[in-house]
């Protein structure tokens, strides 16, 4: 196993990023790159297989840049109270970056899922050069948000009832 990398950005990359909005989605509907392979990262793996291959059938195939390569990844938090970073503890993740058609395409997953992170990273580079299949990228990455968000808010629902009021003492 081997510690993950992230990509390396293209001038053409770059340049097909966009500012986001106030909640996080660029003008338009979509995501940040990074945005977007945080999401496609969340998605079901038949959802990123299936619109994946898709992709490919549409255009040519996709050239192996790097992996799929499983490897591990060091998760840092920061101590709330002095505010110092530590090493919790080491995840296992896949991590792939293809070229489809001179647009590279990257993802990282959780876990030991090849064939999900080649599907992602294939999505990526859609979306990146705005082929066909892009604004279906960035509705599965739309629907995974939605999904996390109502996630969140029932977990905050159930957490709120937890909620213990503290009355002050003037004396």
């Amino acid at each position: 196993m081997s510690t993950i990398d992230p990509p390396a950005r293209t001038e053409r990359e770059q340049q097909a990023r966009r500012r986001p909005t106030d909640d996080g989605r660029r003008n338009g509907g979509g995501w940040t790159r990074e945005q977007r392979c945080e999401l496609l990262a969340a998605a079901p793996p038949d959802d990123v297989i299936g619109l994946a291959e898709r992709a490919v059938a549409e255009g040519s195939p996709p050239q192996l840049i790097v992996g799929p390569e499983v490897g591990t990844v060091v998760v840092q938090v920061r101590e709330p109270v002095v505010g110092d970073r530590f090493h919790l503890t080491e995840v296992l993740a896949t991590r792939a970056e293809i070229d489809l058609d001179g647009t590279r395409g990257w993802a990282m997953r959780l876990g030991d899922e090849p064939i999900p992170t080649l599907a992602a990273a294939v999505l990526d580079a859609e979306a990146t050069a705005r082929r066909p299949l892009a604004d279906e990228v960035m509705a599965l990455c739309d629907r995974v948000a939605d999904e996390r968000a109502a996630a969140e808010h029932q977990e905050w629902s159930v957490l709120a009832a937890t909620t213990v009021q503290f009355e002050e003492l003037d004396r």
